[in-house]
């Protein structure tokens, strides 16, 4: 199903529903960051997506990455929660999303890299070459909070 994201933009539709998901900051022990190509949009991010009726936030995060990227992660802490209004997803069934995204840090225990029916590229990225790539401004915030390494959570006020 493919997404439209819309960020600060006067014409987007209204939402109709709020669905909490993840985002995963994953460095390797080199720095690179953990990117995924979503094949919803075409764009760069870091790998995430809904928690599913039945698994903690925590268990969402290790699913996710791994569904997406083939890395098993362990989640760390917190980095933000991403929830500006400002920020819909309209999906083709007709479905808007407000944004509700809870940005998490984890390290990589295992896994290979691959690709899967949500990312068509996985990749780990020196942080010089990020600005190269086409990325989402929700996802390079939570990016850019990330390599901060702030000890206090972002959220939106």
């Amino acid at each position: 199903m493919a997404r439209t994201d819309h960020y600060h933009d006067p014409n987007a539709p209204k939402a109709t529903n709020i669905v909490v998901a993840v985002t995963a900051f994953v460095q390797d022990d080199q720095g690179r960051l953990l990117m995924i190509r979503r094949t919803d949009n075409d764009l760069y991010s870091i790998p995430g997506g809904a928690q599913d009726v039945g698994e903690t936030i925590g268990q969402t995060v290790v699913r996710e990455v791994k569904e997406e990227t083939g890395i098993d992660v362990d989640p760390t802490d917190l980095i933000g929660i991403y929830s500006d209004p400002a920020h819909v997803i309209a999906y083709t069934d007709g479905e808007v999303r407000q944004q509700f995204s809870i940005c998490f840090r984890a390290h990589p225990i295992g896994g290979n890299l691959r690709t899967s029916t949500e990312s068509s590229e996985v990749q780990w990225v020196n942080r010089d070459n990020l600005k190269s790539l086409n990325i989402h401004p929700s996802i390079k915030l939570r990016i850019e909070r990330g390599f901060a390494n702030d000890p206090i959570p972002y959220f939106s006020v």
